[in-house]
């Protein structure tokens, strides 16, 4: 491989490692040389996410708004490997009460969930950042690749949380890309994947019916989507690649749209 994209050798932080997608970035980033640390907060699901990898893909079990935790996991990684190059913020979720369905309205927002989806989106994206960025400015380098979502940038129905949470995450990637390249130089960048519409256990009946069909809502994605499918997991893990390598050394604060063309297709 080109030493640009070289990622051997490497240690890369992954929270979220048990999701679909940050777990697939997980396992490819593993397949790639580098010495990964899973994170996420169920052990049973990590080591289910680690299985048939090498011993340099190892499990941490950590909640990421736990401040006390992410401090904990960062020490262990850095007992285990000595160094910390990279870190990608996957995880994240939803609640029901911050979701608006067609049948509700903007008045029946649950404010208790939606606090809760801010927390997991945003402060699992900030904490983990904070305190492992803090070893980034300490050693001289590393770089951070936050996880936005397609409903960041416009009014997407129903995620009215989750969309409130990703919109602030691309404002954090911009405000943290240039606050550490401004104070410690160039070689600790933040940037940002924003992926579009995914299969996964989360959004599965909301997209597909039980015979393979799509639902009113799939299709409404379909058709907003100018490359007409979903995408797969695995086609996100080159942008991330690219992101934690050498070749995006002059890269920072930038959202990485991978989505089919859904962001920039007005429907008309």
């Amino acid at each position: 491989m080109n030493e640009t994209f070289d990622l051997a050798g490497k240690v890369i932080a992954v929270t979220g490692a048990s999701g679909a997608l940050a777990g697939t970035a997980a396992r490819y980033l593993a397949k790639q040389g580098a010495r990964v640390a899973f994170i996420s907060r169920t052990k049973s699901k990590l080591e289910t996410a680690i299985e048939g990898l090498d011993s340099e893909a190892t499990a941490f079990p950590c909640d990421v708004t736990d401040r006390a935790a992410l401090e904990n996991a960062l020490q262990a990684i850095l007992e285990k490997y000595n160094r910390l190059d990279g870190l990608v913020n996957g995880a994240g979720g939803n609640m029901p009460g911050a979701t608006i369905t067609p049948d509700k309205t903007i008045f029946d927002l649950d404010l208790n969930d939606y606090d809760q989806v801010l927390r997991l989106n945003l402060h699992g994206t900030l904490l983990p950042s904070l305190i492992f960025g803090q070893h980034f400015s300490k050693q001289g380098h590393g770089s951070i690749v936050n996880f936005s979502s397609a409903s960041s940038t416009q009014a997407l129905t129903r995620v009215l949380g989750y969309s409130n949470a990703k919109a602030a995450v691309d404002n954090l990637t911009r405000w943290m890309a240039t606050d550490f390249a401004k104070k410690y130089g160039d070689t600790i960048r933040v940037n940002a994947v924003c992926p579009g519409f995914f299969v996964g256990d989360q959004n599965r009946a909301l997209l597909l019916k039980e015979d393979g069909t799509l639902t009113e809502r799939g299709q409404q994605i379909i058709d907003q989507t100018p490359m007409g499918r979903f995408g797969e997991a695995e086609e996100v893990c080159g942008a991330i690649h690219f992101l934690l390598s050498n070749a995006a050394r002059f890269v920072t604060g930038q959202v990485l749209h991978i989505d089919g063309g859904f962001g920039i297709y007005s429907g008309v």
